[in-house]
């Protein structure tokens, strides 16, 4: 199989970035709940190592798909792949038009009034929670045509053997 390396990386990398949507999405039922005060201060203080590991987890993912797609393009299993890596693609295109704007919102009040806070996350919540369970539907199937496009190659290769 060719760029097995390649693959692996782009599988290895996608699943971990899928864990950190999957993270917001298990926790968004219980966060919904919460009130102003509590809100604001758990989303104030509990992501900052989201965006330093999740954002350069992501670009190497897109970078790494978009590469085996280029390197793979007459390959069997090769629509699985392109549709999984544009899964991905559309998932961060979600974050940047969808979560990543109340990041930028939420950061500017930090810095200028931070008594605003609970307030503003009470009018962006469920933009940034459902922003995020969005992108996880995204990268949970953009990780399925990963695999697919591992598997069904596979499976016909034995096929053919057996």
């Amino acid at each position: 199989m060719p760029f097995r390396r390649l693959r692996f990386a782009v599988l290895l990398l996608a699943s971990l970035t899928l864990t950190l949507e999957a993270a917001h999405v298990l926790e968004l039922p219980q966060k919904m709940r919460y009130g102003p005060e509590l809100y604001g201060a758990v989303n104030s203080t509990m992501y900052r190592y989201f965006a330093l590991v999740g954002g350069p987890l992501t670009i190497l993912t897109l970078l790494g798909g978009a590469g085996l797609v280029v390197a793979l393009r007459n390959q069997p299993g090769f629509r699985w792949l392109l549709a999984g890596v544009v899964a991905y693609f559309v998932a961060f295109g979600v974050w940047i038009a969808v979560v990543e704007p109340v990041n930028s919102t939420v950061a500017s009040a930090f810095a200028n009034d931070p008594g605003s806070l609970p307030r503003l996350w009470m009018v962006l919540r469920a933009r940034w929670e459902y922003g995020h369970a969005t992108g996880f539907v995204l990268e949970l199937l953009g990780l399925s045509g990963l695999f697919w496009s591992v598997l069904v190659p596979a499976a016909r290769d034995r096929q053919n053997s057996g």
